[in-house]
């Protein structure tokens, strides 16, 4: 088992994650309402904004940091979803429980990482989905951790 930060850029078919370009050097403020409440609005919060930039307040490493596409389900119930973009963090180490974009048997995959079973010789990749089973990977196989997901960006309109 590999878990390091090499990185093979093969463009196998079936990947999970498709990558991005990303350009950290321009500042991108947005006007964005703190304190959006999910109950009964105040009419006194109405017209509070402050500024928002994505690569001020979101990005901690820019020159390790990547966008990706998310392709296909296996992740749906953690609320990861086809077409939702991902912000990962190839500087971070995984911790247990994280979501991470590995790459194994020749494709990027978006899993849960679980190390409970480090000791035994094994850590599992794990799916947000009951259709998909956990892909054990032990001292025997070559596993890369790309990178740790930071965010997931969503489009919430119907017609994408």
């Amino acid at each position: 088992m590999d878990i390091d930060k090499s990185y093979n850029q093969d463009a196998a078919e079936g990947n999970e994650v498709d990558f991005v370009n990303s350009d950290f050097t321009t500042q991108l403020a947005l006007s964005y309402a703190p304190g959006i409440k999910a109950g009964f609005p105040s009419p006194a919060e109405a017209y509070e904004v402050e500024v928002l930039d994505f690569n001020k307040d979101m990005i901690r490493h820019p020159d390790t940091t990547f966008y990706g596409r998310v392709r296909g389900d296996s992740m749906i119930d953690a609320g990861i979803c086809d077409g939702d973009i991902l912000v990962i963090d190839r500087s971070l180490t995984p911790a247990n429980g994280d979501v991470v974009v590995a790459y194994f048997d020749n494709k990027f995959t978006v899993k849960f990482f679980d190390s409970t079973h480090f000791d035994e010789g094994f850590i599992d990749l794990v799916p947000a989905n009951a259709n998909y089973s956990p892909i054990r990977i032990t001292a025997d196989d070559h596993m890369t951790v790309w990178g740790v997901v930071q965010y997931t960006i969503k489009n919430w309109h119907a017609h994408r």
